[in-house]
């Protein structure tokens, strides 16, 4: 099991969602922690992953004991550029 640790940027736009899609965000992050289960996939021309949850996405980095999320939200067509 990971730790799970979201940046103080991606903690405020999780407060910003809704509160079912904050609900599934969650709980998808959980069960990549425990399980390793999600639409999980490396980012093309720099370092990280992306989850997918619907329309969501939540960019983090990881390493053997903790997932860090850099951003969390709805995909745009600047959602990879930002951040």
């Amino acid at each position: 099991m990971k730790t799970i640790v979201l940046t103080t940027a991606a903690a405020r736009q999780m407060d910003a969602l809704p509160a079912p899609a904050r609900t599934v965000l969650s709980e998808a992050l959980a069960l990549y922690a425990v399980e390793g289960i999600g639409d999980v996939k490396r980012l093309s021309g720099r370092d990280g992953f992306r989850l997918r949850v619907g329309d969501y996405r939540v960019i983090f980095d990881e390493d053997a004991r903790t997932i860090l999320a850099v951003y969390v939200g709805r995909r745009a067509t600047t959602t990879y550029k930002r951040n």
